[in-house]
């Protein structure tokens, strides 16, 4: 084991994986020297040369498209977005074309590409460079959804998604790139793609939540201890698949859940799991579910206006205290 930041550990597993396999290659906006807008690929094109660390132009559609191309013919691309609110210039690509490709040459064709993309607010960015899309596209058959919380996590889970056939969107939460953690340094080591992870056990009630929230709903669960009651997180992880089994057998233990997002709850992750929790374990709830999220509005770009928008520590614990009553 070695203490490693989250995107470091991105790094790393992107190193492993081109060394394992020499179809995988990665294509984005400065990624060969610069190492890419968060620093992730710094060091890879040294090792790999400018064949297999390709550097694009302002051109997200355009090198999507040549992403799944390469994927279809053979290759494993991973692409970088500068800022995962960009997705919606390349979303065509990915929703009509990749999503699609397996199924429309009934099974000849695969898409074993992944679209890392770096979101997320807590970062005064504004609406052009604060959002996170993981609704949007688990809602699209032909897709999976991955949102890593931790570095470990976006080691292994990285790892997974590049070794899938399906095309995978990769979500990485901007705030999480710095944060350190225990990695294991096995090759072979992953994480695997739709099965959540229990990171608090609790008795008393359940937060059901994925990638930066896990943090602050676990920062929650210690407050909410001096109070007598005791938290359990359960970090989905991939958001499609979605692995309802351990969503539903917290539910069934503590009896009341709060489902917390980062973002819009409007037909939001939240509210699939809500939906998921009434139709399959109602009659074990004390209280009805609830859900936290930002509401409908863009992000602000005024730090004040931020925090009171997005989702906080001292929120999550009312929440709680509410489901407790």
């Amino acid at each position: 084991m070695s203490i490693m930041s989250y995107s470091k550990a991105l790094g790393a597993a992107m190193a492993e994986e081109m060394r394992r396999d020499d179809k995988v290659v990665c294509i984005g906006i400065d990624l060969q020297y610069y190492g890419g807008a968060f620093g992730v690929t710094q060091g890879l094109c040294e090792e790999f040369g400018e064949d297999r660390v390709v550097n694009m132009p302002i051109a997200e559609a355009g090198y999507t498209g040549l992403a799944v191309g390469a994927a279809a013919t053979g290759l494993r691309p991973v692409v970088e977005l500068q800022f995962g609110d960009w997705v919606t210039i390349a979303s065509d690509q990915l929703v009509n074309q990749a999503a699609n490709m397996r199924y429309m040459s009934g099974g000849a064709l695969s898409v074993p590409m992944v679209m890392r993309l770096p979101c997320g607010g807590f970062g005064a960015a504004a609406a052009q460079h604060s959002h996170m899309f993981e609704s949007w596209f688990a809602f699209v058959a032909g897709l999976k959804v991955m949102c890593p919380s931790t570095p470990e996590e976006a080691k292994g889970m990285l790892k997974t998604a590049i070794r899938e056939n399906d095309p995978i969107i990769f979500l990485e939460h901007r705030q999480c790139y710095e944060m350190k953690g225990e990695v294991t340094e096995d090759p072979e080591f992953t994480v695997p793609i739709g099965k959540a992870a229990v990171k608090r056990e609790g008795k008393d009630v359940t937060i059901v939540t994925y990638s930066y929230m896990v943090h602050f709903a676990l920062e929650a669960a210690k407050i909410l201890e001096q109070e007598g009651i005791d938290t359990e997180v359960v970090d989905l992880r991939t958001i499609k698949p979605m692995d309802t089994e351990t969503v539903l057998n917290s539910v069934k233990k503590t009896h009341r859940v709060l489902c917390l997002q980062e973002t819009w709850l409007t037909c939001g992750v939240a509210g699939e799991v809500a939906a998921v929790i009434a139709d399959l374990a109602f009659d074990y709830l004390d209280a009805p579910v609830k859900r936290m999220g930002s509401p409908d509005c863009p992000a602000p770009f005024s730090p004040d206006l931020e925090t009171y928008v997005l989702p906080s520590v001292n929120g999550i614990v009312q929440a709680v205290r509410e489901l407790m009553e």
